[in-house]
């Protein structure tokens, strides 16, 4: 049977993810949902961005892996041997008059998802600080801003990371790269528009699993009481009592939590008691579940 590996992930964040704008106007990436209410989202493109440069920031993952052979793509001679990036994320390499070489994504993301629907904010901007120094008349911008918590799912084929085709890497090698990824996660953040976002979990819930299955993803609700922050207890633990085989999620399922932010923290213990954590005891024990796997 094989392995994998889901996070969901809740963080808190503004303004993560512009589209194309209208005039003036920078417009949010937004989705409107069948209960009338509109939600912002980072596109899983945005975090496989910002994963990726954390992986050259951090760990020196090798992104000199791209040219230009008609169309944008990755070199021909490079491997998943040499790329950290193309063994978790896959690749695409064509070629005129025969058939692509593709690697599928052993890591899949989701979008993040806002979880408190959008409510038009808006701000105003203009360069009068520069346009003064000259004597002119300032640019006029307006900008949507939307600071809320916001949700996405990290699943990995455990049995995937380190092979493509001929080529499989040692498992201390591959270990190696999910301790790398996981840090990443544990520490994401986004530059954007002068900002530094922090993408770092306030809550993390998942675990390693006999299968890759984003088994709480659309899970994690937030709810408010007393106004007041809270994670929704109902759905969650549903999603803990899926039945593997004689198993069920909630047997390999971890939960890391900030303190001080949701107030049903108790509430949350009452399901998986010791297995609620901090969030970096949380990715130590993750760590370990990979390194298990592996060893």
């Amino acid at each position: 049977m094989g392995k994998g590996l889901t996070i969901t992930v809740v963080f808190e964040a503004g303004s993560l993810n512009y589209g194309e704008g209208v005039g003036n106007i920078s417009e949010l990436k937004k989705v409107n949902r069948g209960n009338g209410q509109t939600y912002t989202f980072a596109s899983r493109q945005c975090l496989g961005f910002d994963i990726r440069r954390l992986g050259a920031e951090l760990f020196d993952w090798k992104m000199d892996t791209v040219t230009k052979n008609g169309t944008i793509q990755y070199k021909k001679d490079i491997t998943i041997e040499d790329s950290e990036e193309m063994d978790l994320f896959g690749y695409m390499k064509t070629a005129s008059r025969s058939n692509a070489t593709t690697r599928s994504a052993a890591v899949r993301l989701s979008p993040a998802f806002s979880m408190e629907p959008y409510k038009s904010d808006m701000d105003f901007l203009n360069n009068k600080g520069l346009a003064d120094r000259i004597d002119e008349n300032p640019n006029l911008a307006n900008i949507e801003q939307h600071q809320s918590f916001y949700t996405y799912t990290m699943t990995v084929d455990l049995n995937r990371v380190g092979k493509d085709a001929d080529i499989e890497l040692d498992n201390t090698e591959k270990a190696k790269r999910l301790r790398e990824l996981l840090t990443i996660v544990k520490l994401l953040n986004r530059n954007i528009r002068g900002r530094q976002e922090t993408l770092s979990p306030v809550f993390v819930v998942g675990g390693v699993y006999d299968l890759a299955n984003p088994f709480f993803q659309g899970r994690i609700k937030l709810g408010i009481r007393k106004n007041n922050y809270v994670i929704n207890v109902e759905p969650l633990n549903d999603a803990l009592e899926i039945g593997i085989l004689d198993n069920h999620v909630k047997d390999n399922t971890l939960i890391g939590i900030i303190d001080g932010i949701f107030t049903n923290k108790d509430e949350i213990e009452k399901i998986l008691g010791d297995k609620v954590l901090s969030v970096e005891n949380f990715f130590k024990k993750l760590e370990l579940q990979v390194a298990e796997v592996y060893k």
